[in-house]
């Protein structure tokens, strides 16, 4: 169990890289399931191993035992400050948690309370899109550019959120990359994109050497977008041109306030999001570098679960001898 229970706290510091340099070499979409499925994998696995060694811990302990059933000198001895410090961790990793979680909630109702007074403050703004005529767009009467996808209440999941866009944002595009704009925040709400930023998030806090997966996914998830923008309006060309637009108006005075799990067109690398949209898409070819990054994420993600299992199964398995010799 020594070396299973420790395994899944050392190998995110190998995953990362490896799953960021998977991400660099396929589509935007894979990517973002690649980043996020690393993150979730490999925090989960070590909140695994934390909560092992402080049962392992806690075991040892006379009362604790006693209620159990358990003879503690047949359980794995070993020093005490692994289970202390793995309780202190989980103590203040399920704090922040709580935290973040409750930043995130608030941040979001302020969001909807915010659109919904703009809202009623301009009522049905033209914009010809069918967004507009739906309801699910909401247009803020607000001079400063700006537009993302907010999404919908946890409590009615079936509701995919609405896209918030400002008057100052619509008038400093035309409309074809108005309806650009839309195409972009409808791709975010119907993938559920927020979903990925906040299991990424989570996971960051349960594992701190997950953070430089932040970044990368809000990047590829903006490629996502940009993607299903340039399919529903057939032109790459102009997607480019919006999502740059959109960016230097919203650059003159940005909207602060913006909830973290809300995407927006003009986010993240502007520039490397142009390119990629002005560059012919191209069939990815199977490189040895690639093709090792693959294998070597795979064994690592699988490496991480299998540990996890096995320590859980020898705590078991040592609880159960404990109860037979007591």
């Amino acid at each position: 169990m020594i070396v299973a229970v420790w395994a899944p706290l050392l190998l995110p510091f190998l995953a990362v890289p490896l799953a960021r340099r998977v991400a660099e070499a396929v589509g935007p979409r894979l990517a973002a399931w690649v980043l996020a499925g690393t993150a979730v994998t490999t925090a989960g696995a070590s909140a695994v191993s934390l909560g092992l060694l402080v049962s392992t811990g806690l075991l040892r302990l006379p009362p604790i035992a006693a209620l159990g059933h358990l003879a503690p000198h047949r359980l794995p001895g070993g020093p005490a400050y692994p289970a202390v410090a793995a309780a202190v961790l989980l103590t203040l990793a399920a704090a922040l948690l709580l935290r973040t979680g409750h930043r995130q909630l608030a941040d979001l109702r302020r969001a909807r309370t915010a659109a919904d007074a703009g809202h009623r403050a301009a009522p049905g703004h033209p914009d010809g899109t069918e967004a507009a005529r739906t309801g699910t767009l909401t247009v803020l009467d607000d001079d400063r550019a700006d537009a993302f996808a907010l999404p919908g209440p946890l409590a009615r999941p079936a509701e995919p959120g609405r896209i918030v866009v400002t008057t100052g944002m619509l008038r400093a595009l035309t409309a074809p990359e108005r309806a650009v704009l839309v195409a972009h925040e409808r791709a975010h709400l119907k993938a559920r994109h927020h979903l990925f930023l906040a299991a990424t998030e989570y996971a960051a806090v349960l594992h701190p050497a997950l953070r430089p997966l932040r970044e990368p996914l809000g990047y590829q998830l903006e490629r996502w977008a940009d993607e299903a923008a340039a399919q529903a309006t057939g032109d790459r060309t102009l997607t480019a041109r919006a999502v740059g637009r959109a960016a230097l108006a919203a650059a003159g005075a940005p909207r602060p306030h913006r909830p973290r799990l809300a995407s927006a067109a003009h986010s993240g690398p502007v520039p490397r999001r142009v390119a990629a949209l002005l560059t012919p898409p191209r069939p990815r070819h199977r490189t040895a570098g690639r093709t090792a990054a693959v294998l070597a994420l795979t064994a690592c993600l699988t490496l991480t679960a299998t540990a996890s299992v096995e320590a859980t199964a020898d705590l078991h398995d040592n609880v159960e001898a404990a109860q037979t010799h007591h």
